[in-house]
């Protein structure tokens, strides 16, 4: 019987723990894919805690995880023939609060083939990062000349953001940990810290302005932000509801296949990098610790 992690009750990382299912079976359009590496992120830890119980009631035993890598071992009727989505494919996909596991049902609409030159780990972190990086820049419209602050830029959407954006010919200004400063210059970002005196860092960093604004982090962030851009349309977060409601600025990012697609192409290229920090399934708690810990930087990945 496949194991999974669950919890069954909100509250700290080491409320999760192993549970074996039984072996699912794909339904039409479906893949039963083996999974060798699951991402962990923030959400994740939000969803342990009971984040969003008030509006999203959990049945219990709660499973985690929205990405995903691994092999398809099955298929189930109505799969197109044909299809690039058949057993023995490496793939890479999402799939709502359920990864972190040994073996799971996905839509095949949903998967995309992993090149040979992109690691397993590497493969499921980019599903959820690269798509919510992808899209945010161009729900904002991030292009050549523009000024881009990011918002917690060393994580693991920040730092495909600062990628991209770097590509479309912005200007990049990351905020990040001390720590984290010389690998945010490596992917070609201007960084500053965090916390008091941000507004004047910023300034001093683009004497010219702010153009757009991408939030990952909330709460002082967005204040610092609508102080730096005029046109509130131009400020997205991928966290923040109160600010969307109270100030108008945009949610940001989603799901979009072809965005999967190209960010998986220029890994493979080597165009794209994420650095990985892995832990067996079962070490879920210890990574969860990492991450809610805060200053990741990439991503946190659970292998099977």
């Amino acid at each position: 019987m496949p194991t999974v992690i669950a919890l069954t009750r909100f509250g700290p990382p080491e409320v999760l723990r192993p549970f074996q299912i039984e072996n699912p079976r794909p339904g039409p359009g479906q893949a039963l894919v083996r999974i060798h590496a699951a991402g962990v992120n923030p959400v994740d830890c939000k969803l342990r805690r009971g984040d969003f119980a008030g509006t999203r009631p959990a049945s219990f035993p709660q499973r985690l995880g929205n990405e995903f890598a691994g092999t398809v071992i099955a298929l189930g009727p109505d799969v197109p023939a044909g299809s690039a989505i058949a057993v023995g494919a490496h793939v890479a996909g999402s799939a709502t609060a359920q990864a972190y596991a040994e073996v799971l049902v996905v839509d095949t609409a949903g998967l995309v083939v992993k090149p040979p030159s992109v690691s397993w780990e590497m493969a499921a972190g980019l599903p959820a990062a690269g798509q919510t990086a992808h899209t945010a820049l161009s729900q904002l419209g991030v292009g050549p000349g523009d000024v881009l602050l990011i918002h917690a830029a060393a994580g693991g959407v920040g730092t495909i953001a600062v990628q991209l954006a770097r590509e479309l010919g912005a200007q990049v200004i990351g905020t990040a940990s001390e720590n984290n400063h010389d690998y945010l210059r490596g992917l070609g970002a201007l960084p500053t810290t965090y916390g008091p005196g941000l507004l004047d860092r910023v300034r001093a960093l683009a004497p010219d302005g702010v153009d757009v604004v991408l939030d990952l982090i909330g709460g002082e962030a967005i204040t610092t932000s609508l102080a730096l851009v005029h046109d509130h349309h131009r400020v997205g977060t991928t966290v923040d509801q109160r600010a969307v409601e109270e100030h108008g600025v945009r949610r940001v990012g989603g799901r979009s296949l072809p965005a999967l697609r190209e960010v998986v192409g220029k890994a493979a290229t080597g165009q794209l990098i994420l650095p990985i920090r892995t832990f067996p399934l079962r070490q879920a708690v210890a990574a969860h610790r990492i991450v809610e810990n805060g200053h990741v930087r990439g991503k946190v990945v659970l292998t099977v």
